[in-house]
């Protein structure tokens, strides 16, 4: 296992970039589901500042015709993981993200309030990084220790007909997931 604790629910390895995008867990309830995203901005675009801009509400409207759209948007995940495998945290995974929307999974609607959203910088149409895959599995080991999570889920599992990252060029095999924790 990485020797990597989560301190306050935040991970020494990542860089730290604080969103205001986020509240108090209901209930204190500690997170038992993780969703996996994908995100890029602009559209089909990697390598830029703008996921950090949009969860951290600095999105600049004039830099992208697309960014006049959803620079009014209140969101965020706890972590995003860049194409080159850099670990970036916005918000403390023992605090509430704002990145499922309307959402349900195994009866239970608002995923916000037990999940912890982790995005990828990629698209439905490009495959991932191996970087990616690799950082990516680091930190399910690292959250699987420290909290009791049961699934590991795509944001299209949680939003289907509304959402469908990460999409089809996400390989799930990659990730190696333990008996006890679902895929679906």
């Amino acid at each position: 296992m990485t020797a990597d604790p989560l301190v306050g629910g935040w991970l020494a390895s990542a860089r730290r970039i604080p969103s205001p995008n986020f509240d108090a867990r209901p209930g204190g309830e500690p997170p038992s589901l993780i969703v996996v995203h994908a995100i890029s901005l602009p559209p089909d675009q990697f390598g830029g500042p703008g996921v950090e801009q949009l969860f951290t509400n600095t999105l600049d409207a004039d830099e992208h015709p697309y960014y006049a759209a959803i620079c009014h948007l209140r969101v965020s995940a706890h972590f995003f993981i860049r194409r080159d495998g850099e670990l970036i945290q916005f918000v403390s995974t023992d605090e509430r993200a704002w990145h499922a929307g309307a959402s349900s999974w195994d009866g239970r609607e608002r995923c916000n309030d037990f999940s912890i959203g982790i995005e990828l910088e990629g698209c439905d149409t490009m495959p991932f990084e191996p970087e990616q895959y690799r950082r990516l599995a680091g930190l399910l080991e690292i959250l699987q220790a420290s909290y009791p999570i049961r699934a590991v889920v795509g944001h299209a599992d949680i939003a289907p007909g509304r959402k469908t990252d990460p999409g089809p060029c996400f390989d799930w095999a990659r990730l190696a997931l333990p008996a006890h924790v679902a895929r679906r």
